[in-house]
């Protein structure tokens, strides 16, 4: 969702709504870059440094920190996105005639020595600081101060798509009081906004007379271009791009090679769009590709390759227009063979270290046709009869959720208009629970994450595949934010699950089900409402004290580990425990990785950045910081084994789950990659995990690479054949850069391992027994014994999991003990003798447990057993042990 630079080129006059616009020049030039490429009066200049941003109160934080003292240039290094931040912010020696309105304005309200106010445009948030003479004469700058510290600047995507451009049309038009609360008067300002703005530009254009400085012409080419391509009308894009390339030439030729680039990305992106890739990718976006396939028109990523070729006849080691280039000849069915050596990425850089069986995406058969933009996805039972149904959310404020009912024979139909879902528009990210203990399974709806605040949606469940908005009722709509991350726990072991909701333009917020339907947030008393640019929520018992605690993962700020003091306060553990890091992060979850019964964490980096996604594939040098997996030390602390376990990668994670792929007990994990701007086309990656020792990526040898991108991830055994599928949402940010649903089959195979299924439900602890621990013991041929350990949870932070748990057993001789602990009541099952390869049921305080039926068919509508599984229970009590 990031770029790395800005320039604001142009205000749009015409009109009283215009006046209130400021375009951002979103070419990936730095501030530096522009100020060298087109100085003024010399007489004038300054020397300036800049720190941006991503929130408003990340950059007053940075305010706050700067007036009690802080280093300009530290702390430029320390937050900013800029690709100033490797030299601390500091653009050089410039005119401030040659920067534009609020930069302009912003600097005149300084003096040497004196740093500004928080400066709001399109991309951020900027701070701006005019340098002293004594601080230039003495080095001060942070060219100087920070050449010991500085790791080297990250290369950000290039941002082409209009994410930003269309947010800011949007953020300045008119809207009603209370609109964020309601998500079709939100739908209206978006189409209203990109209709006036993309009016308005083209007006300008065509009226743009002689006495305008080639600069601002070339300013409002672009941003023309970028709110096109946020609507997909590549065409309309490209003759804009043209246009303002040709002024480049004329006039900026610093801005030459970044509009070489804009090109080849707008005309590969457009050839995609034309031959479909998009709507029926099938094998054509898996990478590392298993044969070549050539785009049937292949005019536009030609025109692609020309640019890109001649980009890096300019700056022939610029890894992300390599790759780029790459991609084209892909399209061409060409790569590897065609690519000039001296630009190739060989493809043995991504082949599998180990073989794994390939899954198919057999999504187009089932009748799971969506095509959206980045959204969630859960996956669950919502129908209370044994068959797992999926739902689906989009970014895209106006495009509706969807609800796809299981038809028990290896089809599913979309029922998005009888569920009631139809009518909830957008929504990046969906959470289950049974937030009343009715039985039914309900759905949160988080919006706005990376945008704007909206409300979220409370989705009470009927058992039936239908749903009540009672968002208002339960008292969850007082306060709107912008997120994505929440996470239902029984903090205080109640009975009721509470809601802990992360955010990125306010406090957070926790939830306490007061067991009424209703919720109050208690953030303060209980000393969680820290404000930060919260990407993810997770709860876990990490001290196993019997009381969930929560993680926070923040983007450009330290982590929250809150530790529970059981009397509903909190206490921020994060620095005492280690696991602060990574600065940029985003998906995170507690998962036992190496089964010693104590929850680890997984944190990952973010950096939109496929020159470091490059980079880290073939071992080059990286800037950015990488993936983070801390291990538990059960002693509170936790230690960073990240390079111990081969996850000292650098990838661009998104949407992200974990699994068992091969039934092994040893949970692995999917990383759904990719960031807004079309330029970030990099493949999604599976990792195997090898006992609890290692990770390896395997995404070639399964097939699972999806070049597009990657959001909600779900892995669950949709065919009840005993194996984990992977189910994903792939899509961008964008309407120009929907995509269509991918389903992963997994395939098994004939020498497959075991596995149970366990269902919990909960009687004095929640009904979806959210937070309860099962510990199955197994027996293995030449092994003895070993232990296998899951919590209750939908999984990762971006994606929601059945909460029904698949426990993979290895090669098991026999399940010697199933054990279940439950947080309310405090009591342990024990249960003797369970059979595996079987689903089953344990009720809290229950002396046996029960079989439940579900018959395995084959996806697509095949049956592979004689009746398929309707979900009925049989009954059948299994032998047990009384509860200990």
């Amino acid at each position: 969702m990031l770029s790395n630079a800005m320039l604001l080129v142009a205000i749009i006059r015409s009109g009283k709504w215009q006046q209130r616009i400021a375009f951002v020049f979103l070419c990936a030039l730095s501030f530096s870059q522009i100020a060298g490429a087109w100085q003024g009066d010399k007489s004038g200049e300054i020397n300036v440094q800049i720190i941006v941003v991503e929130s408003s109160t990340e950059a007053e934080r940075a305010v706050q920190q700067l007036r009690n003292g802080a280093d300009f240039a530290a702390l430029a290094k320390q937050k900013s996105i800029d690709p100033s931040a490797a030299t601390g912010g500091y653009m050089g020696r410039l005119d401030p005639a040659t920067l534009r309105g609020e930069l302009r304005d912003a600097i005149k309200k300084i003096g040497p020595g004196q740093f500004s106010g928080v400066v709001k445009t399109s991309e951020g948030y900027a701070i701006l600081k005019v340098l002293s003479p004594s601080e230039a004469a003495s080095g001060q700058s942070s060219r100087q101060s920070l050449s010991t510290a500085a790791r080297g600047s990250v290369r950000f995507a290039l941002n082409v798509g209009g994410l930003n451009d269309a947010d800011a049309v949007f953020n300045a038009l008119p809207k009603p009081a209370g609109w964020q609360q309601d998500l079709h008067a939100i739908c209206e300002a978006r189409k209203q906004s990109l209709s006036v703005a993309t009016e308005q530009l083209g007006k300008r254009l065509a009226a743009a007379d002689a006495e305008l400085h080639p600069y601002d012409v070339l300013g409002e080419h672009h941003s023309l271009a970028q709110l096109e391509a946020y609507q997909g009308k590549m065409d309309k894009a490209i003759a804009q791009w043209l246009a303002a390339y040709q002024i480049a030439n004329d006039a900026v030729p610093a801005a030459i090679p970044k509009f070489l680039e804009a090109l080849g990305i707008a005309y590969l992106h457009k050839s995609e769009m034309e031959n479909d890739a998009y709507r029926k990718p099938g094998d054509r976006c898996i990478f590392p590709p298993r044969a070549s396939s050539k785009y049937q028109n292949t005019a536009d990523s030609q025109k692609a390759i020309q640019y890109f070729e001649k980009y890096l006849e300019q700056k022939p080691d610029d890894l992300e227009v390599k790759w780029l280039l790459n991609m084209a000849y892909l399209t061409l069915g060409s790569y590897p063979a065609a690519v000039p050596q001296k630009y190739l990425i060989p493809v043995g850089a991504f082949e599998s270290k180990e073989k794994v069986a390939r899954f198919v995406d057999v999504a187009p058969q089932l009748g799971m046709n969506t095509f959206s933009m980045a959204g969630g996805i859960v996956v669950d039972d919502f129908e209370d009869n044994g068959l797992l149904d999926v739902v689906t959310s989009s970014v895209g404020v106006c495009e509706p959720m969807h609800y796809f009912h299981n038809n028990g024979d290896g089809t599913f139909t979309d029922q998005s208009a009888k569920s009631g879902l139809a009518d909830q528009l957008g929504g990046l990210n969906l959470i289950q629970a049974d937030y009343n203990n009715d039985g039914c399974l309900d759905i949160l709806v988080l919006r706005g994450g990376w945008e704007f605040p909206q409300r979220m949606s409370l989705l009470q469940g009927h058992c039936d595949g239908t749903f009540t908005d009672v968002t208002r009722e339960s008292g969850l709509a007082a306060t709107t934010n912008a997120t994505q991350a929440g996470a239902w726990a029984d903090f205080d072991n109640d009975g009721l699950v509470d809601l802990f909701v992360g955010s990125e333009s306010g406090p957070a917020q926790l939830f306490r089900n007061k067991g009424d339907g209703t919720f109050e947030d208690i953030a303060r008393s209980a000393g969680v409402d820290r404000t930060a640019f919260t990407k993810a929520v997770v709860a876990g018992d990490y001290d196993n004290d019997g009381y969930a605690d929560f993680y926070l993962s923040n983007y450009n700020g330290n982590n929250f580990l809150y530790h529970n003091n059981h009397d509903r306060t909190f206490t921020e553990v994060g620095g005492l425990a280690g696991v602060q890091d990574p600065w940029a992060s985003f998906p995170a979850w507690f998962f036992d990785y190496d089964n010693d019964g104590w929850p680890d964490l997984f944190v990952s980096s973010y950096a939109g950045s496929s020159d470091e996604v490059m980079r880290s594939y073939l071992g080059l040098p990286t800037n950015a910081e990488s993936l983070k997996l801390y291990k538990n030390l059960r002693n509170g602390t936790f230690k960073d084994v990240s390079k111990e376990v081969g996850l000292d990668r650098i990838f661009m994670p998104m949407g992200s789950n974990f699994g068992d792929i091969d039934n092994d007990g040893f949970l692995d994990i999917y990383l759904g990659s990719g960031a807004s701007p079309y330029t970030a086309v990099v493949p999604s990656v599976l990792l195997r995990n090898r006992e609890g020792k290692s990770f390896v990526d395997v995404t070639e040898s399964a097939g699972t690479g999806e070049l597009h991108k990657g959001h909600g991830v779900a892995f669950a055994d949709m065919d009840r054949d005993g194996d984990e599928d992977i189910l994903t949402v792939v899509g961008g940010a964008t309407p120009g850069d929907s995509h269509a649903f991918r389903f992963f089959e997994n395939p098994g195979s004939e020498d497959s391992n075991d596995w149970i299924n366990v269902r919990l439900v909960g009687v004095k602890t929640n009904r979806a027994a959210i937070g309860a621990r099962i510990t199955v013991t197994v027996e293995s041929e030449g092994q003895g014994t070993r232990s296998i350990y899951r919590t209750v949870s939908s999984g990762g932070s971006f994606g929601a999991s059945p909460l029904e748990q698949h426990i993979g057993l290895g090669k098991c001789l026999r399940i010697a003990n199933l054990e279940v602990w439950w947080p309310t009541s405090n009591t342990r099952q024990t249960f003797l003798n369970v059979g595996k390869n079987q689903f089953i049921e344990i009720k809290e305080l229950a002396k046996d447990y029960t079989r439940l039926d579900r018959k395995s068919f084959r996806l697509g509508g095949t049956k592979r057993e004689a009746e398929a599984g309707a979900g009925r229970k049989l009954g059948e009590k299994q032998l047990g042990q009384k509860q200990q």
